[in-house]
């Protein structure tokens, strides 16, 4: 009777040990962990946008339209309220990513246009806050990459059985992951043509 006793108290151990119910709760922290510092790089970048722009207006003759779409795209990526739900709904995440991706390719316009403007090229203050966006565009990258791997770890114990049960029994659903808004335009390698062009 003992023995048996001893026995189921071992059993119960090993299955609560190897549920995973701990190993969820560590990497649920860990991914939201890293998505405060995704959070924290985009605004570290949307509280340059407001610097960029009032020196960029300094040169009169610049483009109006790239920073009219410049100031849009950082008004719709910090309108966005984010929330931890936000990490487990596909849909906000997509938006959310969607947002951020617009003031991207919107900055980077804007840096492209910038090169037709020498005095603007020239100004010391722009130069440092392009060297600034760059730095701030690297760790964007970085905590980027820190996220979608430990949403790896997340998803994959959220999979693998059996933690797949404890995952079941306890709603931890796999989360969205970071993805690429044009996937298949992407992936059409470029064409690169390096024969002389024909003569007239």
């Amino acid at each position: 009777m003992m023995m048996k006793r001893w026995f189921l108290i071992l059993a119960a151990v090993v299955s609560l040990s190897g549920c995973g119910y701990n190993d969820f709760q560590e990497l649920d922290e860990a991914s939201k962990s890293a998505w405060s510092e995704v959070l924290n790089q985009y605004q570290r970048r949307a509280d340059l946008v407001p610097n960029i722009v009032a020196t960029v207006k300094g040169e009169a003759s610049f483009e109006q339209d790239t920073l009219t779409k410049v100031i849009e795209a950082r008004a719709k990526a910090t309108s966005i309220q984010v929330t931890p739900e936000t990490l487990n709904n596909p849909e906000a995440f997509a938006k959310f990513q969607q947002a951020q991706g617009e003031l991207t390719a919107a900055l980077s316009r804007l840096m492209v246009v910038s090169e037709r403007y020498p005095e603007l090229k020239a100004n010391q203050a722009f130069r440092d806050l392009r060297v600034t966006l760059e730095g701030t565009e690297n760790r964007i990258t970085v905590a980027r990459n820190r996220y979608i791997e430990s949403v790896q770890d997340y998803n994959v114990l959220a999979r693998r059985f059996p933690t797949m049960i404890t995952a079941k029994i306890f709603g931890y659903d796999p989360k969205p992951n970071f993805s690429v808004q044009n996937e298949a335009q992407i992936s059409v390698p470029p064409a690169v043509d390096f024969s002389a062009p024909k003569k007239p």
